[in-house]
């Protein structure tokens, strides 16, 4: 989908490689690599138990060592598994060389508005957005929800809904995206494959509304498969399931 480079902590162990830039990963001898568990349901739905390890170890002064090549990015993608002011410095990093950052709060944490502000797109869940708002989305509505959000000074959000799609959102767009109609298999990284396939399509110059669409199609895929990794899509795979899709007359 693009040229994606890794930044992050590594244990003492082998990292399976599938033509990803991992040069600016650091190797730390004191912790293993972050892993998780996953439990999956007979609906597909999953809860996850988390040992973050060497995540933990990635630094707001390692960024700033290697702050060179960040300014070299077209984008940076962040999420909440590394420490928030390591999170922080990357924003500042990133907004001090103009470059576009997006931030996946996931797992959900509080985030303060000087981040929310470092940030060009958030993308969130329900769980998610309820956290850093301080209110259910009972109470607010989904849109109500996202303009708190927008209030406090973000400058477009993505609200993921699960099976029911996402809400685009910046100051001067609110487009609902429907989700792609699929048998749902196990919905581990839907989240992460959205993310990633949105950067993708952001990178090379196509607009939010067509990004986010992309990334429900390579979601909708990811969840017809067991796993994490394995059940990410290709680009050429997103493309000809969007395709397929729109000639049988329905885009979803």
């Amino acid at each position: 989908m693009g040229r994606l480079r890794f930044l992050r902590e590594i244990g003492p162990c082998y990292y399976v490689e599938e033509g990803l830039d991992i040069s600016l990963a650091q190797r730390v001898d004191d912790s293993p690599t972050g892993t998780a568990i996953i439990m999956v349901n007979d609906e597909g739905e999953n809860v996850i138990v988390v040992t973050p390890g060497a995540n933990e170890k990635l630094s707001p002064a390692y960024i700033r060592e290697i702050s060179p090549s960040i300014s070299t990015a077209s984008m940076v993608m962040l999420q909440m598994e590394i420490p928030l002011e390591t999170v922080r410095e990357a924003c500042q990093v990133a907004k001090s060389n103009s470059i576009p950052v997006l931030l996946n709060v996931a797992p959900a944490r509080e985030i303060d508005e000087e981040l929310i502000r470092l940030t060009d797109i958030l993308v969130v869940n329900e769980t998610e957005i309820e956290t850093i708002c301080g209110q259910r989305i009972a109470d607010t509505g989904e849109e109500g929800a996202i303009d708190l959000l927008l209030a406090m000074g973000a400058n477009t959000v993505i609200l993921t809904l699960g099976k029911r799609g996402c809400i685009v959102q910046d100051r001067n767009v609110r487009e609902y995206i429907p989700a792609f109609e699929v048998d749902t298999v196990d919905t581990t990284a839907a989240g992460d494959t959205f993310c990633g396939a949105l950067v993708a399509r952001l990178s090379k110059g196509v607009d939010i509304v067509e990004a986010a669409t992309f990334a429900s199609a390579a979601a909708a895929i990811c969840v017809t498969r067991l796993g994490a990794q394995p059940s990410v899509p290709r680009e050429e795979e997103v493309l000809n399931f969007w395709k397929v899709r729109q000639d049988n007359g329905s885009v979803l």
